[in-house]
């Protein structure tokens, strides 16, 4: 079992910044896959960006390519996800998702694990 808390959400104008972060817990989480996914409302949950746990490897969703940085910290088993240039389509719940097997995924049902989300809103 892993347990995963986001933080770091809150309201900022269009075009600031943020920094979220997402501890995790529990078994050998530094191995594990993670990802951030957004969902806003009356919309479905949709990939944001994924690492794998040597933070090697990345992808990105086209809509925030050159603006957010997935990063992972795993003598402290946290993953960063840094969000600049932001825009009020930007506004969502923001997850973080541990997956327990080595291969990137972007999918919802390719994730294990789930936090309980941070809001973040985008508005002048």
């Amino acid at each position: 079992q892993v347990h995963v808390v986001e933080s770091g959400g809150g309201l900022v104008q269009p075009g600031g910044s943020l920094r979220l972060s997402c501890a995790a817990s529990g078994r050998p989480s530094s191995s594990y896959v993670m990802g951030w996914f957004r969902q806003a409302p009356g919309k479905e949950r949709e990939f944001v960006a994924v690492s794998s746990w040597s933070g090697g490897s990345t992808e990105y969703a086209d809509s925030v390519k050159g603006r957010f940085t997935i990063s992972r910290d795993n003598a402290k088993n946290t993953v960063y996800l840094q969000m600049n240039s932001l825009k009020p389509e930007d506004t969502a719940v923001y997850y973080c998702a541990a997956r327990s097997r080595t291969a990137l995924a972007v999918t919802v049902h390719d994730f294990d694990y789930w936090g309980q989300g941070t809001q973040v809103t985008v508005s002048s």
